[in-house]
């Protein structure tokens, strides 16, 4: 019974006899099923890079975003339910406003990160709620360089160079891997990514997807924006050429 979930996934409380949690682990499974998302923190600044799933051809272009701006200088891209998502978001851009009153700063990411975990911890503790179908990445660059995280379901969040979450974590972060993050700026980070998203996706048995890139750093005067239409085009076009080409070596 425990190996299946029947009888003990009614509550995000309720422990298995082997000690397993079934709703976070559904929740991480609805993670698995959306599109790819990666962050990559360079020498000056950090990208975010999202594959938006087109659940209808009739989806106007640049709605539903996946990347969206938690303050001036934080971003952050979901995987798994957008409305989740959406929600996090709202909360994020309420911490970010509660520190600056208090403060009078903008608060440091690791701050956000552990307050942002600590609430999605939160609906892992009790049976009148459920976890949050989310997994999330947040960048941010400010006076303590540039920074990355990635907060997961059940409230646990890491610091990290680069990462991947969704469909094609595998795959991305096994490219990820072989990048060398010293000496790379924001704008070869940009095509990088642009080439992942690109090579994890299966044009055979996936949907059609909307590429997302931002960034924040000394490029982008240390705001988070959605990167400059020019370099966008050259990024999602070399970055379909490339992922082409590797698949016809394959």
């Amino acid at each position: 019974m425990s190996s299946i979930g029947t009888g003990y996934d009614l509550s995000a409380s309720t422990y298995s006899p082997d000690g397993r949690i079934f709703q976070i682990e559904y929740a991480n499974k609805a993670v698995e099923n959306a599109g790819t998302v990666i962050g990559i923190r360079t020498k000056d600044g950090v990208i975010l890079a999202a594959q938006k799933l087109l659940d209808s051809k009739l989806l106007v272009s640049g709605t539903a975003k996946r990347i969206l701006t938690a303050d001036m200088h934080i971003g952050m891209a979901s995987a798994g339910l957008r409305a989740d998502g959406k929600h996090l978001q709202t909360r994020a851009r309420e911490e970010c406003k509660n520190y600056r009153d208090n403060y009078m700063s903008p608060i440091p990411l690791k701050h956000l990160s552990d307050r942002l975990g600590s609430y999605l911890n939160a609906y892992t503790l009790y049976s009148s709620v459920r976890p949050f179908g989310i997994s999330t990445v947040i960048s941010s660059c400010d006076k303590n360089g540039p920074q990355l995280y990635a907060i997961e379901p059940s409230g646990l969040y890491w610091g990290y160079q680069a990462t991947a979450i969704g469909k094609g974590k595998q795959l991305a972060q096994t490219e990820l891997e072989k990048l060398n993050f010293d000496e790379l700026s924001m704008r070869q980070a940009v095509f990088e990514a642009a080439r992942i998203i690109h090579l994890v996706h299966d044009p055979t048995k996936d949907k059609g997807f909307e590429l997302e890139i931002s960034w924040i750093g000394k490029d982008s005067q240390y705001k988070h924006v959605h990167v400059p239409a020019q370099l966008y085009d050259e990024a999602n076009e070399l970055g379909k050429t490339q992922a082409e080409s590797g698949r016809m070596q394959e």
